[in-house]
């Protein structure tokens, strides 16, 4: 039976881990008789990103999201699991023709720009390496043309990316990564280290592109003030594992995993002055000894004896999957 690619997620993630080799050099592992030290990043993710949507990776730092965006865009390769995309497999011989349908945006819009490249070359740079277009004056036209659709103008492609703010230099990174002609945006933080007035004009600018070019976006944050503006749906990592996912509106409305609760209730909000909250408490445990059962039971005000043996499988709550104990046998409150 033919696959329906109108249906079919854009990206699938399945069961995808990622380890880091941390050992001590090989003589004094020898000498010592000690072990090789392995860190598990990403650990057993599963996720969907369908076309044209907006789907956000929250958690703390540490949790595993920025590992995830590299491991999809082939910065890592991925330990296990199976990463597809357009329902290709991303490690089969043949994909790599594939990874020009997406690009990413970074975090730091400072240290991801070449100091040295005039403004023209950093956003005519993939147009060059993929051989978009077969003249110099073409590529000149291209790049005065995407200046203009992120709010800048065609002038200032001869100026360096000192002489720009922090928000006007995002702005290149996204022109620059819309100068390949995507389909997939892979957003790693990318208002974090912009103030906040600067933050909701990026935002706007990526809804409005995303509305325009018919763009899907994976979008990395910690701030979930952030993510309530952008995004459809919302997955909420820790420790390297997805604990909930679900549509925005119902996770902001209904948070199910006690650790999405403890997130949202550290947002600050004016209508809640002098209501008590519950803090994210706790430290992340060490992942490279990672708890046994649910990571997130030591911190957890609702764990029993089978959340420190066992480990929560995701399963559905209403809209949502939920890799939770508690929530599967009724034991938190709405």
């Amino acid at each position: 039976m033919p696959i329906d690619r109108d249906n079919r997620p854009l990206v699938r993630l399945i069961a995808v881990g990622r380890d880091f080799d941390v050992s001590r050099p090989w003589l004094n592992r020898v000498l010592e008789g000690a072990p090789r030290q392995l860190l598990r990043a990403v650990d057993g993710v599963s996720l969907e990103v369908q076309r044209g949507e907006t789907l956000a990776l929250v958690g703390e730092s540490g949790c595993g999201k920025s590992t995830v965006a590299r491991l999809i865009v082939g910065l890592y390769p991925a330990s296990q699991g199976r990463i597809e995309f357009d329902g290709v497999d991303l490690a089969s011989p043949g994909a790599f023709a594939l990874r020009r349908r997406m690009q990413m945006i970074f975090q730091d819009p400072y240290a991801s720009l070449n100091p040295r490249w005039r403004v023209r070359d950093i956003v005519a740079e993939p147009i060059r390496v993929l051989k978009l277009m077969a003249s110099e004056r073409e590529v000149a036209a291209r790049v005065a043309e995407l200046l203009q659709q992120v709010g800048l103008v065609a002038d200032d492609g001869e100026k360096y990316p000192h002489e720009f703010s922090g928000g006007q230099r995002q702005r290149i990174s996204i022109a620059r990564a819309l100068s390949g002609n995507p389909e997939f945006l892979v957003c790693d933080e990318p208002t974090s280290a912009l103030d906040v007035s600067v933050q909701a004009q990026i935002l706007n600018l990526m809804t409005d592109l995303q509305q325009r070019l018919g763009l899907t976006y994976l979008f990395i944050s910690h701030n979930l003030a952030v993510v309530s503006h952008i995004a459809d749906r919302v997955g909420v990592m820790y420790l390297g594992r997805l604990v909930e996912t679900a549509a925005a509106d119902d996770l902001f409305a209904r948070p199910r995993h006690p650790y999405t609760r403890m997130l949202l209730d550290a947002i600050p909000d004016l209508e809640m002055t002098g209501k008590p909250r519950t803090p994210v408490a706790g430290e992340v445990p060490n992942p490279l000894d990672p708890p046994a059962g649910c990571a997130f039971h030591p911190r957890c005000p609702h764990a029993n004896e089978r959340c420190r043996s066992e480990r929560p499988q995701a399963i559905a709550s209403g809209s949502a999957l939920v890799a939770c104990h508690a929530v599967t046998e009724g034991r938190l409150q709405d």
